[in-house]
């Protein structure tokens, strides 16, 4: 009897010693995480599935206070928490070049409200340390954040000129100021990308026009920013407005993309581009198509032929950046034709979007207060209007880790080194390598291999390849990007990569990982989002930007896990 017993209990003993040390499998990342690429017109996430913008815009950065609105009334935290909790999962943040470049700390913020302290660790910051909260809580919220380059000079509305730059910003300046925060947001995929201008116009007028040729030409110019953006980033999205009129067909201001049907947009980095667009209803402006007439249908055949086509036919993803309505659809027993033809627009748009899933979109505005708000007045919750319950039925949550409580603890962004180039050094820096020239590794044997890290499964045999590619380099210091493929039939559902620096390189800033560097030695381990390569797959937007001193020379020995990659 006693040795049943026993035997018994040795076998449960074995059953748990197998179920304790089998191999768990990796969880999967939340829906959304990650830097997102494009495929068609639909948005992917790191893992490739869909994805949708469904955000709201929080303006007040790019004006001469410099700061977003509502700080005067509400925390940050608070305002950020109610975009969350109201289903929203992007927030479009714009700004202006002179806020970037030489940023004040604003006046039109308070420290305290009738609930008690308000914003208390934004007391002394500068407006640009202030976007730096902000976008690491929007980060700790599930949320993304597009950073969209409004204006030049501080100010309201978009440029007056309708282009990308004035006397006192040059074009160089705008484009050294987006690699600087392509810098500040390194290894931050919060950041998900960054509309490049607010609403070019004036195409007829010695504004910004699309295919022209020339100085003006808007296309060219995104896709110069646009290179050197992801030269240094090859993950962020690049979104790229529209003009207002092409070939004598005018439209709002940044929502013509006509011309994209014989001048698109062509990138070095394939899969990151994002076409977007700007649609408003009568109240904001009259149009030809507003008419007591007009239909859904008759709206639709205007979307179509100036943005929607792009989405509609699969030449890349679209997303409606400004959209946004004064009066709630039923807000009157007696609507005056204006308010009934805003009322049809509005419902038509909401309809396209949820007939048309692939094309994001981001409401105009959350700000309490602007005749579009959704904010209350106190910035501490939606308005209870016809407009959010339009909006949530086109909503698309895609985090799935809850709100965090204004308590907690929140990690900083990775601030770039003072060594990096500064944006004063930054400006005249021209000529970014292009894809033909970037140096890529050849992989030689040259040292031991590592031993195995704690934890690390070594009985599995890997078979991988490593792609190390030198992306850009400025002499005392460089951004690389870093591929890992699985070339082998086994899964690999967590790595550690592992190499050593022939010279004195020091990482000073990482994405899509987690560092250790040991004098020449550097480890880096997979983040939860990007953990799993199944076989025959890799997982590529991993990156860093570092400094040296003497040569930059290529790694040319790299474990993956403990074994060698060819």
């Amino acid at each position: 009897m006693l040795s049943s017993l026993l035997e018994g209990a040795y076998t449960m003993f074995l059953i748990w010693l197998v179920l304790l040390l089998a191999p768990k499998a990796a969880i999967p990342p939340g829906l959304g995480e990650g830097y997102w690429h494009t495929r068609g017109a639909q948005m992917l996430d790191s893992s490739n599935r869909p994805v949708r913008i469904a955000g709201i815009n929080w303006y007040g950065f790019e004006t001469t206070k410099a700061v977003p609105g509502g700080l005067d009334l509400q925390d940050y935290r608070t305002i950020l928490q109610t975009i969350h909790s109201n289903g929203y999962n992007t927030v479009r943040i714009p700004l202006s070049n002179q806020m970037v470049e030489t940023p004040t700390v604003p006046t039109d913020i308070k420290f305290s409200n009738r609930s008690g302290p308000i914003n208390a660790d934004l007391r002394g910051l500068n407006s640009l340390e202030i976007l730096d909260k902000i976008v690491t809580y929007a980060g700790s919220q599930g949320l993304k954040v597009i950073l969209d380059n409004h204006r030049s000079e501080a100010g309201d509305g978009p440029e007056s000129s309708g282009l990308w730059f004035s006397q006192g910003y040059p074009e160089s300046a705008w484009i050294a100021d987006w690699q600087m925060l392509t810098r500040r947001y390194a290894g931050n995929p919060a950041v998900l990308g960054f509309d490049l201008r607010n609403e070019p116009h004036n195409a007829n007028s010695g504004g910004a026009c699309w295919g022209c040729g020339g100085t003006n030409d808007w296309r060219f110019a995104a896709e110069r920013a646009g290179n050197a953006v992801l030269a240094i980033n090859p993950r962020l999205l690049i979104f790229v407005e529209g003009v207002d009129a092409y070939e004598n067909d005018f439209y709002w201001w940044g929502g013509n993309l006509m011309g994209v049907r014989s001048s698109p947009v062509r990138l070095a980095v394939p899969h990151q581009l994002v076409y977007s667009a700007h649609d408003y209803g009568p109240t904001e402006s009259g149009q030809p198509w507003f008419s007591s007439s007009m239909t859904p249908a008759s709206l639709d055949a205007v979307w179509n032929k100036h943005w929607a086509f792009i989405a509609t036919q699969d030449i890349a993803p679209v997303w409606l950046g400004e959209f946004g309505v004064e009066i709630k659809p039923e807000d009157s027993t007696n609507p005056s034709p204006v308010q009934t033809m805003e009322s049809t627009w509005f419902q038509s748009m909401v309809a396209l979007l949820n007939r048309e899933t692939q094309i994001g979109w981001t409401y105009w505005s959350l700000n309490g207060g602007d005749r579009n708000g959704l904010l209350n007045d106190s910035y501490d919750e939606i308005k209870n209007d016809a407009r959010q319950d339009a909006l949530a039925a086109i909503q698309s949550p895609f985090a799935i880790r809850p709100g965090k409580a204004l308590s907690e603890s929140v990690v900083e962004p990775v601030k770039p080194s003072a060594s990096l180039i500064p944006l004063a050094q930054a400006r005249p820096r021209k000529g970014l390598p292009s894809p033909a020239t970037l140096q890529a590794a050849t992989r030689q044997p040259a040292v031991s291999p590592p031993p195995a890290a704690p934890g690390q499964t070594t009985g599995v045999p890997i078979h991988c390849k490593v792609t190390y590619t030198v992306l850009n380099d400025w002499r005392l210091g460089y951004t690389a990007g870093i591929s890992l493929r699985n070339t082998g039939t086994t899964p690999i559902n967590s790595w550690q990569l592992t190499w050593s620096f022939d010279g004195d390189q020091k990482i000073t800033q990482l994405w899509n990982g987690r560092l250790t560097q040991d004098g020449q030695t550097i480890t880096l381990l997979n983040e939860s989002w990007n953990a799993a390569i199944p076989p025959g797959s890799e997982q590529a937007g991993i990156g860093f930007n570092a400094e040296y001193t003497h040569a930059n020379q290529v790694p040319v020995r790299f474990y993956l896990n403990g074994t060698l990659c060819k």
